[in-house]
């Protein structure tokens, strides 16, 4: 089975980063189609990034299986904001994997790293890992990590951030048999993430709020 069971998110980044930063200039730009149980998840960050202002002690667990094994082969960026926007892009993944071997989609590991499209691309990968009945196993590799900043506000702060994926050793589980799926590798196997992350100033944390995942992705195929 393929890494991820559902096509790209709909809207094209760079249209959807200049909505953002419209949200951020002025109105609250609520989506008002919030997902279940994601708390403030709207289109806007002005909204989302505020209500993710909590103390790092309360972030969530994003603890994962022993057999699956997330590799970041990152570089810390030298610059603050892209170094945390960037360590919360890895979060969010995690949360994401969270909520699969937890097989919940109301998982609130991934709601407080997401908001708005991000929030719903997750909910809606653990929806479709459940209804199959699988779960990950194996070694799932990020890398080529690049980050730049998105926009600014009075308010809130956006960073860009985008990297590969190599889900060629990561395979589904069955839930119930155990039974592994194991799978050729193949281009379906290399993905190009973009996210916008978000946060208010003040703020520790930091929120995806858009995501687009490009597959077949030859720019990471090595």
């Amino acid at each position: 089975m393929a890494r991820r069971a559902l096509p790209v998110t709909a809207a094209a980044f760079a249209m959807a980063a200049t909505l953002l930063l419209t949200a951020c200039g002025g109105g609250d730009g609520g989506s008002g189609d919030d997902i279940k149980g994601a708390g403030t998840a709207s289109g806007s960050p002005s909204a989302s990034a505020s209500a993710s202002a909590s103390p790092v002690a309360d972030r969530p667990d994003v603890s994962l299986p022993e057999d699956l094994d997330l590799v970041f082969d990152f570089e810390k960026p030298s610059d603050a904001d892209n170094a945390a926007a960037r360590a919360d892009a890895e979060n969010y993944v995690r949360a994401l994997n969270h909520g699969i071997t937890r097989q919940d989609p109301s998982d609130p590991a991934y709601q407080y790293y997401s908001a708005g499209d991000a929030a719903r691309y997750a909910n809606t990968q653990i929806k479709e890992y459940v209804k199959g009945g699988w779960t990950l196993t194996g070694k799932d590799r990020y890398y080529r990590a690049e980050t730049s900043a998105a926009g600014d506000s009075k308010s809130v702060k956006l960073v860009r951030v985008s990297f590969c994926e190599d889900a060629s050793k990561v395979y589904g589980k069955e839930v119930k048999s155990g039974k592994v799926l194991h799978t050729e590798e193949s281009p379906d196997d290399f993905l190009k993430f973009n996210l916008v992350m978000a946060s208010a100033k003040g703020s520790p944390v930091w929120r995806a709020q858009l995501i687009t995942v490009k597959e077949k992705a030859t720019e990471c195929q090595e």
